[in-house]
């Protein structure tokens, strides 16, 4: 049950009418809100089917519409919530909270989980239903987490958790596409520049249009135009989507792949600290614009969101959106979340996003994922103390290498061959790409935070980083040996211990040297 604010009033104001929780705003509102939210899912349809070959009816008719029904009941929450805070405080400027799927999560989902089970296995199926259990993990996670967000804020330094994300988001989210984009130069580097107009040269677009929406529109203008004149084009992989009935429903198919799923569990808990925190910040910044809601309210709607996503086939999390302040600026109230959850559920169920994403060629869409990727690594920077840069670069490294490990693997693929016939230096540095790629967004939390308290002097800190990291290696949560970056218990004879002893034995001994460094701190 949501409970009221805090400081709400038992009463509301005697009134002639209810508090109006619609508006003209609304209509702005739902535009950005809902193409913001379409986008993502388009994209996520595009890079599944497009990159990574899934099929069409798996992405479209189950994965799509289960991870809509996540916002469909996280906005319809939002709602209520905001009608409810209208009629306790007798306002009628009350803004409900913007809630929708997370991008940076969707970015690893597609590409640290469903891409490479697919690429491993050559079972998009058991992709789904990896990504089916690493998103109820995420889910379970933010339960707990919601009761616990502001002790998480205070011991997860932000370099080292805006670090983990950033190097995703430069390294998969804007370097991967723009592969795309300079494939199909003419479509794609006329939406880029739409799009850096727009949303960082300040120029007005036509009638006022979002940004994103032109670069999107001129990029597949250009694309049909040239079809139509006869200059070729690859057609978008989803063409042949038409409108269909795809409900979601329950399943307990993830089950089933849980042991499967276990490597890719690191990927959860960052992920869930991710949206927690996001979600203290954003509630913090609605009170500052006059909407106090309760803090562990919303988080428990965007946890309880993800774990019904997951149940019913979707395979990335809900959070509330960042830019509250905006939507109330722009005179939005309650109706922009109510119309955004029922466009974005009701289309997916329907077919309506199987359709666009049908007519979007993948270089038109490319570009708002290197605008993406742009932004939050500058926002990695920029949010994090300037002392701090060396721990969000330091970040970035396990990230490339698991990068180079999907580039790779796919050249190997296309020539036929695999790992398993390397010889030599160049077996030796494959093996070390897999070590230092496996479990990267782990590690790049775990090197950032510890050096975060080096540079702030915290050696026991530093200390207790390391010792989790070696305790992590041991049972190959990080630096897994392993090509499918299986996690394993030490103590069995499957174990590869050869390679994971020495690694965790360092971290151990890193541990050592940071109490050392502390003991001449404290006899001063």
């Amino acid at each position: 049950m949501i409970s009221p604010p805090p400081e709400a009033p038992t009463s509301a104001p005697a009134r002639r009418r209810p508090p109006r929780w619609l508006a003209a705003g609304d209509v702005n509102g739902f535009l950005g809100l809902a193409l913001d939210n379409t986008t993502v899912l388009v994209i996520f349809s595009t890079l599944l089917i497009g990159v990574f070959g899934f099929p069409t009816d798996l992405v479209l008719r189950r994965m799509l519409p289960g991870t809509a029904l996540g916002v469909l009941l996280g906005d319809l929450a939002y709602t209520v919530m905001a009608v409810r805070l209208m009629r306790w405080s007798g306002r009628d400027d009350v803004t409900a909270m913007p809630f929708g799927i997370d991008t940076p999560t969707m970015f690893a989902m597609v590409f640290a989980v469903l891409g490479p089970v697919k690429l491993a296995t050559g079972d998009p199926v058991l992709a789904w239903k990896v990504a089916m259990a690493v998103t109820l993990a995420i889910g379970v996670a933010k339960c707990g987490l919601a009761f616990a967000g502001d002790w998480v804020r205070r011991v997860v330094p932000r370099a080292a958790l805006l670090g983990s994300i950033a190097c995703v988001a430069i390294l998969l989210i804007a370097f991967l596409p723009m592969l795309k984009i300079v494939r199909d130069p003419l479509v794609g580097l006329v939406a880029l520049f739409v799009l850096l107009l727009g949303l960082l040269g300040g120029v007005r677009m036509p009638f006022g249009a979002p940004a994103a929406f032109a670069s999107v529109l001129a990029g597949g203008a250009v694309f049909w135009l040239r079809a139509a004149l006869g200059g070729g084009g690859q057609p978008p992989p989803a063409m042949s989507a038409g409108f269909a009935l795809a409900l979601p429903w329950p399943t307990l198919a993830w089950a089933g792949a849980f042991d499967i799923a276990l490597p890719y569990l690191s990927i959860a808990l960052p992920f869930a600290l991710l949206t927690i925190i996001g979600g203290i910040d954003n509630t913090e910044s609605a009170l500052a614009a006059g909407d106090e809601y309760r803090t562990r309210d919303i988080l428990l709607v965007e946890a309880a969101a993800t774990v019904v996503t997951a149940l019913c086939g979707g395979v990335i999390q809900n959070t509330p959106y960042i830019g509250h302040p905006a939507y109330k600026a722009m005179g939005a109230r309650a109706g922009y979340t109510l119309a955004t959850g029922l466009v974005i559920g009701v289309g997916a169920a329907v077919g309506a996003l199987a359709v666009l994403v049908g007519l979007l060629p993948e270089a038109a869409v490319a570009p708002i994922l290197v605008f993406v990727g742009l932004e939050i690594t500058a926002q990695a920077f920029l949010a994090s103390p300037a002392r701090h840069g060396a721990a969000v670069a330091l970040t970035f490294v396990p990230v490339a290498a698991a990068v180079v490990l999907i580039e790779l693997g796919g050249m190997l693929s296309a020539l036929g061959a695999s790992a398993a016939r390397l010889a030599g230096e160049a077996a030796a540095t494959y093996q070390s790409l897999v070590v230092l790629g496996n479990g990267f967004i782990l590690t790049a939390v775990l090197w950032g935070s510890a050096l975060v308290f080096v540079i702030e002097r915290r050696p026991g800190a530093v200390a207790v980083v390391f010792a989790v990291t070696s305790l992590a290696t041991l049972c190959g949560l990080v630096h897994s040996p392993l090509p499918t970056g299986a996690v394993f218990w030490p103590w069995t004879a499957a174990a590869p211990m050869h390679v994971t002893a020495p690694l965790a034995g360092a971290y151990g001994v890193l541990a050592a040297v940071a109490l050392l460094t502390a003991a001449p701190a404290r006899s001063r």
